[in-house]
């Protein structure tokens, strides 16, 4: 059997819902809000196509034009194209926001407004954020994140949190950091470093590249703007969170220089001798290197703060230090010239006939995909370099193409076949060492019959 206590919260309850119904839900204001809504979303829907019709056109005209019109439209574009599926929900965005800002300053109802506000940014943001953040973890945060900005501005409570999490903090001297400066300061960090970036990478692509200015000193200004940026984002993080700038300045003076006495010796000491590297133009992007010391050979890909970045003709990407370049011995084939010759060593026998053997390993050596032809004065040849015991010691002197040089190993090796397919073709012997054993003096004592 029911209680009479039970029954009657049961009803008093219910007298509440119905209560807030018709003063809350069931109202003028309510109705007003709601019309305002569907008036704003149905004008978004019949803009959209509009819109997105003009923002292709936008792109066909941008694509139609030179790169340096692509380059530059390039951000904007993606921007676009990313939010041309939102185009719904971010027209009706700022009308809806509008009417709400002018409601609450009037001070009529405007829960519904605000319910509406606060669900549709959360959604754009959530789905920016997905197109945005390639990671997943990230991407999850900032959409929870967004989930719960948004119900506290649905029950109306986003500023006393804020106001909270502003009174709650630690305080170290003079400075007091609380939760929602930490937030703040992090924020801004994260938008600034994106931010520090994205100038650095635009600098380097569109101004520098069509300044005339030599791309290893491009690199060299790319990388000098690119830390100046970082630092300045993190300075101006912290100014955000309160902290004293100068005490600041003077603390990680003393610890940077502490921890480059110690820990950050090998990584400040790259970092000088890639500014060394890219100012003295000594290595640029593309040069093909050989380091001695570490029997290393390949294309130079990249060169960074602290290593470079050197492909083999294998395909393997190695990272060397930089100061392996400034402190070490390399040869960089490609510095001033771009072609570079080789020697490939031979030998035939003795009595070969020169024209003959001249004519042979030329033709042979016109075959060669990697043979410089054509440039005046690096014509092949070929060099008697001294008589051996058994054979004539020869080498083929050839000049390479680009993609001989950036393939050493491979273009010798092609040389080496090609010659030796042409000597046999020709009838050239190819001697090797031989030794004759003469006896003096030695008895010789032989077992079995003799040789009928």
């Amino acid at each position: 059997m029911e209680s009479p206590v039970s029954r009657q919260a049961y009803v008093e309850s219910l007298n509440a819902v119905q209560h807030w119904m018709h003063t809350e839900l069931l109202t003028f204001g309510t109705f007003i809000q709601c019309l305002i809504i569907i008036t704003v979303s149905i004008a978004a829907m019949m803009i959209a196509p509009a819109v997105s019709g003009w923002v292709r056109t936008w792109h066909r005209r941008v694509d139609s034009e030179t790169r340096i019109g692509q380059t530059t439209n390039a951000f904007l574009r993606r921007l676009s194209l990313l939010l041309m599926p939102l185009s719904v929900p971010v027209l009706a965005l700022p009308p809806l926001w509008i009417a709400h800002a002018v409601a609450q300053a009037a001070g009529w109802q405007h829960q519904t407004l605000r319910l509406a506000v606060s669900l549709l940014a959360a959604w754009i943001v959530i789905r920016l954020t997905s197109n945005l953040v390639r990671d997943r973890f990230w991407a999850r945060a900032i959409a929870v994140l967004a989930w719960i900005v948004a119900a506290l501005n649905i029950f109306g409570v986003l500023g006393s949190t804020f106001t909270f999490l502003a009174s709650v903090g630690i305080t170290f001297g003079g400075l007091r950091i609380s939760p929602i400066a930490v937030f703040t300061g992090l924020l801004w960090l994260a938008i600034l470093l994106w931010l520090a970036t994205w100038i650095a990478r635009m600098l380097e692509s569109r101004v520098l590249a069509k300044s005339g200015i030599p791309p290893s000193l491009q690199v060299l200004f790319a990388r000098i703007v690119k830390v100046m940026l970082i630092v300045a984002a993190v300075f101006i993080a912290l100014g955000t969170i309160g902290i004293d700038l100068t005490a600041f300045a003077v603390f990680t003076g003393a610890c940077a220089g502490v921890g480059i006495g110690f820990g950050l010796q090998a990584i400040f000491n790259n970092f000088i001798a890639g500014l060394i590297l890219l100012s003295e133009k000594s290595l640029k992007v593309g040069d093909f290197v050989d380091l001695e010391r570490d029997h290393l050979a390949g294309t130079v890909r990249h060169i960074n703060i602290r290593n470079t970045i050197i492909t083999t003709p294998d395909n393997i990407d190695v990272a060397v230090p930089n100061s392996e370049f400034v402190n070490g011995r390399f040869t960089n084939w490609t510095m001033l010239d771009a072609h570079a010759r080789i020697h490939v060593p031979f030998g035939v026998a003795y009595g070969t006939e020169s024209e003959l053997l001249r004519r042979v390993v030329f033709e042979a050596v016109e075959g060669v995909k990697f043979t410089l032809k054509g440039v005046e004065g690096r014509d092949p040849q070929l060099w008697l370099v001294r008589f051996g015991e058994s054979r004539l010691e020869l080498e083929l002197v050839v000049w390479l193409t680009s993609e001989g040089i950036h393939r050493p190993a491979g273009a010798r090796a092609a040389y080496a076949w090609a010659i030796y397919d042409a000597l046999r073709a020709a009838g050239i012997a190819i001697p090797f060492p031989q030794r004759e054993v003469h006896l003096h003096g030695v008895a010789v004592r032989t077992t079995g019959a003799p040789p009928a």
